[in-house]
């Protein structure tokens, strides 16, 4: 098993920390826990950048992968990729942003972005997944359907 072969799931892995972080520096936040969300929000960041890495070098790697033609499956998809490659990209400026107000102490500030800021991370974290999932196991077992659909047409010519 090579790098490239481990990446995809390792980004998975870290998508679905960053996810489950986001989601307790949310509780915690609620419940007046300061540190704790501070700890959880640092590990939001810590794996979506271990995950921003390993998604570079895997595309260093092996480049892009296509995912099959396979109708409504394939639209959905890409629907998802797109909406979480373009909020993927937005919302890098956005986590730093919230991280700098924190670091100031700029609390109002930070509280108003983060209630735009965390709901995009949070999408991007879970549709990372959702997206993996699709690409690395819905799309492999559509090409062998496929390719069963296409043997038994011709058998049965």
């Amino acid at each position: 098993m090579t790098l490239a072969d481990v990446l995809p799931h390792a980004n998975a892995v870290m998508n679905a920390t960053s996810t489950l972080a986001l989601v307790a520096g949310f509780v915690a936040i609620r419940a007046k826990r300061i540190q704790l969300h501070r700890a959880c929000m640092l590990m939001a960041v810590g794996a979506s950048a271990v995950f921003l890495a390993g998604y570079l070098t895997r595309f260093a790697l092996t480049g892009t992968h296509r995912f099959p033609d396979a109708g409504a499956v394939k639209v959905v998809y890409l629907a998802i990729l797109f909406s979480h490659m373009v909020l993927a990209i937005a919302v890098v400026p956005i986590v730093f942003r919230l991280l700098f107000l924190a670091s100031r102490a700029r609390y109002a500030e930070h509280r108003k972005l983060a209630r735009y800021g965390y709901p995009v991370w949070l999408y991007v974290s879970i549709t990372g997944v959702v997206v993996y999932g699709m690409l690395y196991h819905l799309a492999p077992r559509l090409e062998v359907a496929d390719e069963m659909a296409v043997a038994v047409c011709a058998v049965s010519r």
